[in-house]
């Protein structure tokens, strides 16, 4: 198994010299958490922003967000959305070590021992379940200088590429639908968009092969984005938008808010 990730992460490696430097790889992690463990949650994820930050100081990570589902998904499977940022597939793959947790949670909370920090994150990571983890890499993004604060809103809108055209589609995404969304950002109709490409699973069986994020600032503005009709398109550019959505199929859109954001 240690073979095959530092195959796929020396591949990695090749891709994101390839596109250069400013590729990001993210893990999602969605998270399911019983009613009666909220409270807990809670507790949890404030405790956990400072150790997230230290990381953050530390280069360990380059970000960490929480969002809160809104709609999408059933409330039993999932009800928040985890996504840790870094800027090589290695890191992405090694994530942060129990060790490193402590390590940052000592720097944190100068006032708690070793074992007092090892059982409130046991205690915390007893508050939910660990639903799903996707790592993926960001291939294609807009131009903008959005800034993620809470209460930023979000579609996670999960593709599957089409057997076969795999290719086809992500070149649709770069030359057809990306204009379009940098055309709305430019009109301040939309914050920021981005298209990721599942790093692990992989696989014919894996429910989804990308994931897209549409980012608005607040629900006026993803309204307005709704309501917003391009009058400007040609035959010829519908056309190519048609072929784009042939490419792929949409599993799944799950719209979120932002609870936090660590940069």
């Amino acid at each position: 198994m240690k073979k095959i990730i530092s195959t796929i992460a020396a591949i990695m490696v090749t891709v994101a010299m390839t596109f250069g430097q400013q590729t990001r790889y993210l893990v999602f992690e969605f998270i399911k958490v019983e009613s009666n463990e909220t409270y807990d949650f809670m507790a949890h994820r404030e405790f956990m922003e400072k150790i997230y930050q230290g990381a953050i100081n530390d280069k360990k990570i380059t970000g960490w967000d929480l969002w809160s589902l809104q709609s999408g998904a059933d409330p039993s499977e999932f009800q928040y959305i985890a996504v840790t940022y870094y800027n090589n597939p290695v890191s992405m793959m090694n994530g942060l070590a129990e060790e490193d947790l402590v390590r940052y949670a000592m720097v944190a909370y100068p006032h708690m021992t070793e074992q007092q920090i090892k059982d409130r994150l046991d205690a915390g990571n007893n508050s939910m379940d660990l639903a799903q983890r996707a790592y993926m890499q960001q291939i294609a993004s807009s131009k903008d200088n959005f800034q993620f604060r809470r209460g930023t809103l979000a579609s996670f809108d999960l593709m599957k590429a089409v057997e076969g055209k795999f290719q086809e589609y992500e070149k649709a995404e770069r030359e057809v639908f990306l204009p379009i969304h940098q055309s709305r950002i430019d009109k301040g109709l939309m914050g920021h968009w981005s298209l990721l490409r599942t790093a692990l699973p992989f696989g014919s069986e894996a429910k989804s092969t990308h994931l897209t994020m549409n980012v608005y600032k607040d629900y006026v503005q993803f309204f307005n984005a709704q309501e917003y009709e391009d009058m400007d398109s040609t035959a010829e550019h519908r056309a190519a938008v048609e072929k784009g959505l042939k490419s792929r199929d949409q599993k799944w859109v799950y719209l979120a808010t932002l609870q936090n954001a660590l940069r």
